[in-house]
């Protein structure tokens, strides 16, 4: 799946839980992201760890930019705006992703001892498509295009 060619019109009705496969054996589970798993090409994967649990990570969105988020280890809360409607999400199963288009602010807190969040992007690293600021997101999502 492309990133939306109109990120001003991507809604939390765009967002959904994405199922990793799992393998389960006696020795330990294993969960495969690849190929069709994910709803773009992967070009990007960084992870956040040592979050204190009272830290809110600041929130962001982009403009072409796709990502998954899954909770590898512990757990967290991601809130999620679309610039009309507002989401919380909380992820806490290491099989389980939450993708969130392009368009869409997103907010992280509650982080569990431990936790860990893998970000799977569907693009390399680009200043100049975040938006860091909510009152430049309402605006980029109130433009008419």
């Amino acid at each position: 799946m492309a990133a939306n060619p109109n990120p001003t019109m991507t809604s939390l009705n765009d967002i959904r839980l994405i199922d990793i496969p799992k393998i389960h054996d006696a020795k330990g589970n294993l969960s495969v992201v690849e190929g069709p798993t994910l709803p773009f090409e992967i070009k990007r994967v960084y992870y956040l760890y040592d979050v204190p649990s009272t830290a809110e990570r600041y929130g962001n969105a982009h403009k072409l930019q796709q990502r998954v988020l899954i909770a590898l280890s512990g757990s967290f809360e991601i809130t999620l705006k679309d610039g009309k409607n507002e989401k919380v999400v909380t992820l806490n199963k290491p099989n389980q992703g939450l993708y969130i288009p392009n368009g869409i602010w997103r907010e992280m807190r509650n982080f569990s001892s431990g936790s860990v969040c893998l970000v799977i992007a569907s693009d390399d690293y680009d200043e100049s498509d975040y938006l860091r600021e909510f009152e430049d997101f309402q605006s980029f999502k109130n433009r008419t295009s």
